[in-house]
């Protein structure tokens, strides 16, 4: 079975999120991922993730105003000076957690719109040349429309056509099999052309986005095809329990 990496955004919700590092550990997890650690400072997750014997293995760039409703500021050609601060942020809090992979949303913007795409490339060129001074991989993911409408980037062909063209060492796909399934299905022929190009793999069941193996793919046989495509990187885990989130994970220790 994969690595897998409990999202402390939606596990363990249990607790206060400084707290879920123990929690996850206590769970069996030796790796997290979270949305956004800026709420809380950088030191003091470092300090949280080596007392747990954590691997941090993703964190989002900041989003812009979050609450206002906004959903990434790579695509938005008017708020570039706060893309540039955000990824000077990003990159301080990946340098104290060690992080090996960065995810940038694009916003919301109309894949219509030349001067968006524009934005979006010299955005991710800008974050990649940035990251890449410091061994940080760049992850692209699309997130679909109907829980995030008006995403600019809603379609794995379009992320995987833009990796090629920009041809950029360290861009690559966040393979979300629960935005996969939603956007397009065909969930292991995509991980099977994908592979090349991925860099991280999310799991959630679908349409609920609960527990793996609660929905209407095969979540098990996913993960194994993972195995076989030799898919050496983390999974994941961000869904939302359904219940409390340690007795959820029978579904996990089923698979072991």
């Amino acid at each position: 079975m994969p690595r897998f990496a409990a999202n402390l955004t939606m596990m363990f919700s249990e607790v206060g999120f400084m707290d879920r590092f123990a929690a996850a550990a206590g769970a069996g997890f030796d790796a997290v991922e979270y949305l956004f650690p800026y709420a809380f400072d950088a030191h003091r997750i470092a300090d949280a993730l080596q007392r747990n014997g954590l691997t941090q293995a993703l964190f989002n760039l900041p989003p812009g105003n979050w609450d206002a409703g906004e959903r990434g500021l790579a695509a938005l050609p008017d708020r570039q000076d706060d893309f540039r601060a955000s990824v000077r942020t990003a990159l301080a809090y990946a340098s104290a957690t060690g992080v090996g992979r960065v995810h940038v949303m694009s916003g919301l913007a109309d894949r219509a719109d030349p001067i968006a795409h524009k934005t979006y490339r010299a955005s991710l060129a800008y974050l990649c040349d940035a990251a890449g001074a410091t061994g940080l991989d760049v992850l692209i993911e699309p997130i679909n429309p109907r829980d995030m409408p008006g995403y600019f980037l809603n379609d794995f062909n379009q992320a995987a056509d833009l990796i090629a063209e920009m041809a950029l060492p360290n861009l690559k796909l966040q393979f979300d099999i629960y935005h996969r399934q939603i956007i397009h299905g065909d969930v292991l022929t995509g991980l099977r052309e994908l592979m090349p190009i991925i860099g991280h793999v999310q799991i959630a069941a679908v349409p609920l986005r609960n527990e793996p193996g609660t929905g209407e793919l095969d979540d098990a046989r996913i993960l194994r095809e993972l195995d076989a495509l030799k898919y050496d990187g983390f999974v994941g885990l961000e869904y939302r329990p359904a219940g409390d989130t340690v007795a959820g994970l029978s579904w996990l220790t089923a698979l072991r």
